[in-house]
């Protein structure tokens, strides 16, 4: 083969090894483009915890509460919290709610209790999934939730209960009541803790209890009901944040009629009329506590801890006198 003949065949043989190795070089570009996105993606170990918080009502001032406290401690422990929930009371809502969060696999879920067998089968199926659920507010008793955040309501009944007899003095005394949903499990406690302390006195006697389905209307309408039926009624207790307000309402309908209220809950405006001397106290429970408190659970079971089965925050009663003690008002 002639001298030049060999250095074509150089040359060939050179582009042929340039050009593989060209295309190599591009198509190891190629693939470090494609890869490059994924490593920016963080895995599930470093990505914050996504826990869903469903409400019982979405802009309800005390649902608004327990999740400030949530979004407090979902801060302090790096979580991320979704907040949702019904525009409306509306338990067949909540549920498809808890579904949903179950199918996109949230890390934890804050449910209220809503005493429902089929509700209390999703529980159990989150948790066998590896999905921890809190009761929070109201528990959901027969299910295998990992733990129960809220009022002890079986004793804030009680309390009820005592404040009544303290009021009611050594008189015989006839009362009426108000809970909020006769299937709600915290109500049915509520009442239960107060018939236990009314049933230790003979002169005291519960004439009728009534259900205002969580409304201010309803809660009127069954108080005057209540007040007309029953003309020795002096004393009206709402164990349900709207009672004590419809009790006010209908008591301005019934004349001539000196009823003492107690009610449940500090909403701004109950607040207001118990300055005004118009209801004698309330009950106050810690919403922003248990949201919380109900976060610092999910974080501590995430960390390795056993959980108790019933977390308790605390209750304290607001009268005129403590929520008057700065302007300096009291009541005859």
């Amino acid at each position: 083969m002639s001298n030049r003949k060999w250095n074509l065949s150089i040359v060939i043989l050179f582009v042929i090894f340039a050009t593989l190795m060209l295309g190599f070089l591009f198509s190891m570009l190629h693939i470090r483009e494609l890869i490059q996105p994924l490593k920016s993606i963080p895995n599930n170990d470093s990505a914050a915890r996504h826990v869903v918080l469903i409400s019982q009502e979405l802009d309800n001032p005390y649902w608004r509460s327990i999740e400030e406290g949530a979004r407090r401690a979902s801060l302090k422990y790096d979580m991320n919290l979704e907040y949702i929930g019904p525009f409306r009371i509306n338990p067949d809502e909540q549920m498809i709610l808890l579904e949903k969060a179950i199918a996109a696999k949230a890390d934890a879920i804050l449910i209220q209790g809503i005493n429902d067998p089929i509700y209390r089968s999703l529980i159990d199926k989150a948790m066998d999934q590896g999905i921890p659920i809190i009761t929070i507010d109201t528990d959901e008793p027969g299910s295998g939730r990992l733990s129960y955040v809220g009022t002890d309501n079986y004793v804030a009944g009680k309390r009820m209960g005592e404040l009544v007899v303290q009021a009611t003095g050594t008189q015989a005394s006839s009362i009426g009541v108000l809970i909020g949903n006769e299937m709600s499990f915290n109500q049915q406690q509520r009442l239960q803790g107060f018939r236990s302390v009314i049933n230790q006195h003979e002169d005291l006697t519960i004439v009728e209890v009534r259900s205002s389905n969580i409304s201010r209307l309803q809660a009127a309408e069954q108080a005057e009901d209540i007040l007309l039926n029953h003309p020795k009624v002096r004393y009206m207790v709402g164990l349900s944040s709207l009672d004590g307000l419809g009790i006010l309402e209908a008591t301005q309908r019934v004349p001539l009629r000196d009823i003492t209220i107690f009610a449940f809950d500090d909403l701004d405006e109950t607040k207001t009329r118990i300055k005004q001397c118009k209801i004698l106290s309330t009950i106050v429970q810690q919403p922003s506590r248990m949201g919380y408190d109900a976060i610092s659970l999910v974080h501590e079971y995430f960390q390795g801890h056993t959980q108790q089965q019933q977390h308790f925050t605390a209750i304290t009663v607001l009268d005129p006198n403590t929520s008057s003690a700065k302007d300096g008002t009291r009541c005859p």
